[in-house]
């Protein structure tokens, strides 16, 4: 039986990747698509982007609608069979921790020479012989640059993961630069990494089809 701890509720699909069950929904689906969440020594709920915390983990599908029942229908202490408490904040502070997990990857990118930066040099890297694999674009930005970048990876049909969740302020604030709207990075966990997180910061942003 699969339930929402991380001890007992792990199968694992082709690909390896984790599963485990949504507290909200009760479905089962891959951890890509879900939030960790770990009550703290003073029984207080707090967000796990990485899911390493110490604890027993409580799961729940990676949306702010998702978050935001969990913590109105008390779903956190029926899961964790024991009083805990999930403040209205909760929603925001995941996507927070998500936010954060985010930029200091792109920074460790960016200092370890796998980032490209700005339109001519995406545009260069996706026509090189070791093209990127994260396409990171402003969810802020203008759609003509965009548009440029995209086609040309669909010309080249090239296997790269389009990010959009992150703001031009928030990408500027993690690569010490005003303004950025277009970045890739190389191939690699960091790529992988940034991906992963994206997903499941898309579900927390008002303007994604995933809360409309």
């Amino acid at each position: 039986m699969i339930d929402a701890t991380e001890n007992t509720d792990e199968t694992n699909d082709v690909r390896g990747a984790r599963e485990r069950r949504d507290i909200v929904s009760g479905e089962v689906m891959p951890d890509s698509r879900l939030m960790r969440f770990v009550a703290d020594p003073d029984g207080n709920v707090v967000p796990d982007a990485a899911s390493k915390l110490p604890g027993r983990g409580l799961w729940v599908a990676a949306t702010r609608a998702a978050v935001t029942t969990a913590v109105e229908k008390k779903l956190f202490a029926r899961a964790a069979k024991a009083q805990v408490t999930a403040t209205p904040d909760l929603a925001d502070r995941a996507e927070k921790a998500l936010v954060t997990r985010m930029l200091g990857d792109l920074g460790i990118a960016r200092r370890s020479g796998s980032l490209l930066l700005g339109f001519d040099n995406v545009l260069r890297g996706l026509q090189s012989a070791k093209p990127p694999k994260a396409l990171i674009e402003a969810f802020d930005g203008a759609a003509d640059g965009k548009r440029k970048l995209y086609a040309a990876a669909h010309r080249l049909e090239l296997n790269c993961a389009v990010i959009e969740s992150l703001t031009s302020a928030e990408l500027g604030l993690a690569l010490g630069r005003e303004n950025v709207i277009h970045a890739a990075v190389q191939p690699g966990g960091l790529a992988e990494r940034l991906t992963f997180d994206a997903e499941r910061l898309s579900g927390f942003r008002l303007r994604t089809e995933r809360d409309s």
